[in-house]
């Protein structure tokens, strides 16, 4: 640990230990509320691939310490990790993957196996099975087994004897699908029997199985030399479209039973929310039922709030199942501009997604494949740790280091205050997390990306109690150090005010903050305003409409009545007018108005905490819609799929 520490201490920032004293220049207000919860928080986690290849057979006291690292307490404290399923190239194939990527598969090939033998296996037969494959990313799964309370395994790939091009890095035309479909069944037969081994022979547990990565995308090709051998891709990767996923994912849930798991099936992994949502629209009501978790990748940032809206029409957890990038001009171990943009991608993701985890792609990088000349010019900061991945047995910390970055500093802003079980409630910024701890406020999590400090006041009056002596402490990481703890502010008036340093992640340690002011939820009579139009909703008859706003007509005015889940992120609403006692809902895809309550009739509200809202039906999973984006007077609504559209937002504005 004291080694630890020290590595933690010299790797990055250390210009002095102590936050300077500058002068607050920018004033910022942030007001948390928790009338506004999501979910229970699982954790933040990685995907072992593929430095765990990599590393899993380094000497110890490297290997250790990457583990401390990633998953130790003063480390990341990482507690949720995913486990890759490697396909495999034939044995004849040369290696041309990348440093780690060539996962080992799980098979066991008859002597003499070529690519051109693709029918040998059978799904279950021991004699084609390796129950000792992969002995390097196993080593991290018993490493790291105590620290990790959520499992999931996936695949990028699925083995060359399953794909139609005989390779496990893509198609050759990377538009077309790649597993063959008379192996779909054989695929997700061996998904499940390699995490029933997993499960046997290390005593864990998978919650989760992922069949997918990143499916819909044109990443993932081969390309063939003169020599026919591979010369590209550098990973293992398949296009499976969203028709075809739609027929791996009920083949999945049936392997799965037939071997007994427990795990559920997640999918699709997808790059980025734009495509999560055009999968899911291609996916029948009866596979949806049998995905039991949504995992997308915020890669591409674009309308994540449809991602959101779909997993709370389904009635299904969401989780921002893998991300990393590169911030800033170059490999850099000092430089912020890492920290500020990872720090940036989290508050945003959870902002934005409302997901029940976090994880990074791969949180070790290859340092060969990162430094200057290698992948740009100046290198790249991709991971928040890198290390070469091609130590050798007899390599010391001092020939093999492990260098961390500012994303690795900055994250522990979020890991060691954001725990498994907190709750992340709405605030009103966009540089901030807040969360609860029971009923408690715990931490606000702030990102100040300007050149000038900032004077933030944390506004508490959303908030039941303020205790006498309650307290806020800002904890700061900067170019001058990581984690510094300052002195604590007390609170007065239900806010607290404090400076912290320019182009810095700070944590507000909060305490004696708790419990719900119930006048600061929404509920009441309000006019509802369509963000995209500026016009309200009103009844023409039994159906719904907008109209140029009108504050003298009553029938602008709707009654919203919370009728279940408390002040969850889920929680369901009636919307009634009060004019005509008329509720709005759902019939197929129009929207009628009645008098019935029940499941047509009800609404789960989302909101980014920017003051707007989008209505989520319950029955259907479709959205309050202004049909054809239209802005005229008297055009009507309708219910749609998830688009993020401004013509699918709405203000709520408390009647006068």
């Amino acid at each position: 640990m004291t080694r630890l520490l020290a590595l933690i201490a010299a790797s990055a920032l250390t210009l002095s230990t102590a936050v300077p004293a500058t002068a607050a220049v920018d004033a910022v207000t942030v007001r948390p509320d928790p009338t506004y919860q999501q979910e229970p928080f699982q954790g933040w986690g990685t995907s072992l691939v593929w430095f765990a290849n990599a590393t899993g057979g380094y000497p110890d006291e490297i290997r250790d310490q990457l583990a401390e690292l990633l998953f130790g307490e003063d480390g990341l404290n990482l507690n949720i990790a995913r486990y890759n399923v490697g396909g495999g190239n034939a044995p004849d194939v040369p290696e041309y993957l990348r440093a780690g990527a060539a996962v080992p598969g799980w098979w066991k090939a008859p002597a003499g196996t070529t690519r051109t033998d693709t029918d040998w296996w059978k799904p279950g037969d021991p004699r084609f099975f390796d129950t000792a494959a992969d002995p390097r990313q196993r080593w991290w799964v018993d490493r790291i087994k105590q620290d990790v309370t959520r499992w999931e395994s996936f695949s990028n790939s699925p083995p060359w004897f399953q794909t139609v091009s005989g390779y496990v890095s893509g198609g050759f035309d990377p538009n077309a699908d790649q597993l063959r479909e008379d192996r779909i069944g054989d695929f997700a037969a061996y998904l499940a029997q390699v995490t029933a081994e997993l499960e046997r022979a290390h005593g864990i547990r998978f919650a989760t199985v992922d069949p997918f990565n990143e499916p819909n995308t044109s990443y993932w090709r081969t390309t063939l030399g003169p020599d026919g051998n591979p010369t590209g891709g550098r990973q293992e990767g398949a296009h499976i479209g969203p028709a075809l996923q739609a027929k791996v994912v009920p083949a999945m849930a049936e392997a799965l039973r037939a071997t007994r798991l427990k795990a559920a099936v997640s999918a699709p992994d997808e790059t980025n929310p734009g495509i999560f949502a055009d999968d899911w629209a291609g996916y029948p009501a009866s596979v949806r039922a049998q995905v039991g978790q949504l995992n997308v990748h915020t890669y591409g940032t674009g309308r994540r709030t449809s991602a959101r809206d779909i997993a709370k029409g389904a009635g299904k957890p969401l989780w921002m199942s893998e991300v990393d990038g590169h911030w800033g001009s170059g490999q850099s171990f000092t430089s912020m501009d890492p920290g500020l943009g990872i720090a940036e991608r989290v508050i945003d993701d959870l902002r934005e997604l409302e997901p029940r985890a976090w994880l990074l792609w791969q949180a070790v990088e290859d340092y060969n494949n990162m430094k200057p000349g290698a992948e740009s010019p100046n290198g790249m900061n991709w991971g928040v740790i890198q290390i070469p991945f091609d130590c050798g047995a007899g390599d010391t910390l001092a020939t093999c280091p492990a260098r961390v970055n500012t994303k690795f500093h900055a994250l522990r802003n979020f890991t060691h205050f954001v725990k498994p079980g907190d709750r992340l409630v709405k605030v009103d910024t966009t540089t901030d997390v807040a969360a609860v701890r029971n009923t408690e406020l715990k931490s606000v999590v702030h990102l100040n990306k300007t050149d000038q400090a900032q004077s933030v006041t944390l506004d508490l009056s959303a908030f039941g109690s303020v205790r006498n002596g309650a307290s806020v402490r800002p904890v700061v990481t900067d170019q001058h150090g990581a984690l510094v703890r300052g002195a604590a502010v007390s609170v007065h008036n239900r806010q607290a005010t404090l400076s912290v340093p320019a182009r810095s992640v700070t944590t507000f340690e909060v305490n004696g903050v708790s419990g719900v002011n119930r006048a600061a939820a929404l509920g009441g009579e309000h006019r509802l305003t369509g963000v995209q139009s500026g016009k309200s909703l009103a009844p023409s008859g039994t159906s719904l409409v907008q109209r140029t706003t009108d504050p003298a007509a009553a029938d602008q005015v709707w009654r919203v009545e919370r009728r279940s889940g408390g002040y969850d992120n889920r929680a369901q609403f009636s919307v009634v007018n009060t004019a005509t006692g008329q509720r709005i809902g759902v019939n197929g895809a129009d929207v009628v108005l009645g008098t019935a309550d029940g499941p047509a009739t009800r609404w789960v509200l989302s909101s980014t905490g920017d003051g707007t809202w989008t209505f989520v039906n319950v029955l259907t999973g479709s959205l309050l819609d202004v049909i054809g984006e239209s802005r005229e007077d008297g055009a009507r609504i309708g219910s749609y799929q998830a688009t993020s559209g401004a013509n699918q937002r709405w203000t709520a504005v408390a009647r006068g």
